[in-house]
């Protein structure tokens, strides 16, 4: 019988290492790990540069935009005569269609990107959420950035505020409510290496011996 298609997605506070931990279990399954990568691939289905994903990115962590309305997403894609064939709306939906063509053809691990909702009514996906306190988060942060105390301390408050905005924006949900995932891991408390170890057995126990 052919084994099933199992994609892993991956929320995180910034500093809670929830992207090691992403990269460490997609080592040890065997399996493509996905980020940045997504870009790429969503420049292929769409036809628009790869480059105009990563300065919709880029832009969207440095302005404002999400301030009032939202725009949930709701799976489809305009085609290249609209107006707004490439507005930042557009190149997220076609990026969630490079995820969903993804969650149908291999076995992986996708970090951020609301790809928890974007394959919500997917039955083949883990949606996993790491968080840890802000002490430990400081210090994770800490390692990658040399910043005093508050610099680092309005680092971690402005990435995290623009991944909920982000995330409020495009699914109309609450980023940290954990209601929105399978599992919620505190990776202070187990350390990356368990953390990696528990999304294993969830897996073991919801979907069987897939890898």
């Amino acid at each position: 019988m052919e084994k099933k298609n199992i994609v892993i997605t991956i929320a995180r506070q910034y500093g809670s290492g929830g992207k090691t931990v992403g990269e460490m279990l997609a080592n040890e399954l065997g399996i493509h790990y996905y980020d940045k990568e997504l870009a790429k691939l969503a420049s292929e289905v769409s036809g628009i540069n790869e480059a105009m994903f990563v300065t919709a990115d880029e832009n969207k962590k440095n302005m404002p935009i999400f301030k009032s309305s939202k725009s949930v997403y709701q799976g489809e894609v305009l085609p290249p005569e609209s107006a707004d064939f490439t507005s930042d709306d557009n190149l997220f939906n076609y990026q969630a269609k490079a995820i969903k063509e993804l969650a149908e053809k291999e076995s992986c691990v996708i970090i951020g990107r609301c790809a928890d909702f974007v394959l919500k009514d997917y039955d083949n996906v883990l949606s996993v959420f790491v968080h840890a306190p802000h002490d430990f988060c400081m210090e994770q942060a800490g390692k990658k950035h040399s910043l005093g105390s508050k610099d680092l301390e309005k680092l971690i408050a402005k990435i995290d505020k623009h991944r909920a905005d982000y995330y409020k924006y495009y699914t109309g949900k609450e980023w940290t409510d954990a209601r929105n995932y399978d599992l919620c891991l505190n990776s202070s408390k187990l350390g990356f290496e368990r953390c990696v170890e528990e999304i294993k057995s969830y897996i073991k126990v919801r979907f069987g011996e897939v890898f």
